[in-house]
């Protein structure tokens, strides 16, 4: 590996972020957002609403279309305890399409809150879906690691387990700020072209985006494709080992059409949203790679591996892909990625990033660094000083490295 984890300290990536400068709450026009503009080492602001004026004529813009769930279940015990449980993926069945079309019994891995309090085998809670009453009945497996295998099963095959969440659900919120889900999350936690299911956590880079820029940028024949990377709870889990390479990245379920490799392919500019959808086409890239390396076609992208892989160009990876879906009759790629990107890294397919202000010492800062070099000091340190709103309802950024 000629770029070494354990050289990389995370106190390198640390900056001082006030509590008063985390949005706790959305602004109440999408749009309304500042921008902050780094374009080959220079920095200027805007508001988002003008992202088209920094967008070049017929590049491609990337878009993940994950849909947040709402995840997290609250249980009452007779003794008034609560237990939460918070749906992280699905397990039986495991493809998320078909987890939530079940009617009557589903199996997902899971946080739980108050763990010890749940002594009974069972956790019952009657809900009202429309004008029914139905019985939600959650039991405990087997664990998982830090977490746990509940099988939820009711007693009224109308509904799929898909209306039992919309239901009775909580939006799962970010941790970091430091209060109980509202209405207006429900709407705006969520982007306004969300449509797969199977998210617990937004890609809050597409939160700004409105109808109205929408139609700027396709005034400006700039192409949109779409992208299905799940975002699990672990993109909130901060590095605490003192060098990353003791630090295990979270797996995220992710799916690409074979019309957006095609135009991927052929696209002179891509302008990724979002560091999801980095991920996303950044670990498709390798897919390819590792097929021509191997004649095999692997569903799974770890940690550190892109780091051992040959350096292909990008007609070579997905030209890879498309003769393999072609020859194989596949529509679709469905994988997953435990991909690690950190500075040093070198980027396959994206050309700009538009991307919010992460949290100190995150995967997702360093992915920021692994972007533009220590520049990104520069972007947070402006950022900060012009009263730009951090985190997951804050402020955008849109990334143009030399």
């Amino acid at each position: 590996m000629g770029i070494k984890p354990e050289n990389i300290k995370i106190e390198d990536y640390i900056y001082d972020l006030p509590e008063d400068r985390i949005a706790k709450y959305p602004l109440n026009q999408r749009d309304s957002s500042k921008l902050l503009i780094y374009n080959k080492g220079k920095i200027s602001k805007d508001f988002f609403a003008n992202i088209n004026r920094y967008a070049d004529f017929n590049s491609t813009f990337v878009f993940n279309n994950t849909k947040v769930i709402q995840a997290r279940l609250k249980f009452f015990k007779e003794t008034g305890a609560q237990i939460e449980i918070f749906c992280l993926e699905p397990v039986d069945p495991s493809d998320y399409v078909l987890a939530f079309q079940q009617t009557k019994k589903v199996a997902w891995k899971c946080i739980v809150g108050n763990l010890k309090k749940w002594k009974d085998k069972i956790l019952k809670k009657v809900i009202t879906v429309g004008n029914d009453k139905v019985e939600l009945n959650a039991t405990k497996r087997n664990q998982d690691g830090n977490a746990q295998i509940i099988e939820f099963t009711w007693n009224n095959n109308k509904f799929t387990f898909s209306e039992i969440l919309e239901n009775i659900g909580v939006t799962p919120i970010p941790p970091y700020l430091n209060r109980e889900s509202e209405s207006v999350d429900k709407d705006r936690y969520q982007t306004i072209y969300s449509k797969l299911k199977g998210s617990v956590a937004a890609p809050t880079a597409g939160l700004h985006f409105t109808d109205e820029v929408l139609n700027k940028l396709k005034n400006k024949n700039i192409h949109i494709e779409e992208v299905t990377l799940h975002v699990g709870a672990g993109t909130f889990k901060p590095v605490k080992s003192e060098t990353i390479d003791e630090h295990e990245m979270h797996t995220e379920h992710f799916v690409v059409k074979k019309s957006t490799i095609e135009n991927l392919l052929k696209s002179e500019k891509i302008v990724v949203v979002g560091t999801t959808s980095v991920r996303t086409i950044e670990s498709l890239y390798w897919m390819g790679v590792k097929l021509i390396e191997n004649k095999i076609l692997y569903s799974h992208i770890t940690q550190w591996e892109v780091y051992e892989l040959p350096n292909l160009s990008k007609q070579e990876s997905l030209n890879a892909l498309l003769n393999y879906m072609n020859e194989n009759s596949i529509d679709e790629i469905d994988a997953s990625t435990q991909i690690m990107i950190f500075p040093g890294y070198k980027f396959k397919l994206v050309d700009v990033l538009i991307t919010n202000f992460h949290q100190p010492k995150s995967t997702l800062l360093l992915l920021i660094a692994a972007f533009i070099g220590d520049d990104w000091e520069k972007v947070y340190d402006y950022a900060l000083n012009n009263d730009f709103r951090f985190l997951s309802y804050g402020d955008s950024s849109i990334l143009i490295p030399n």
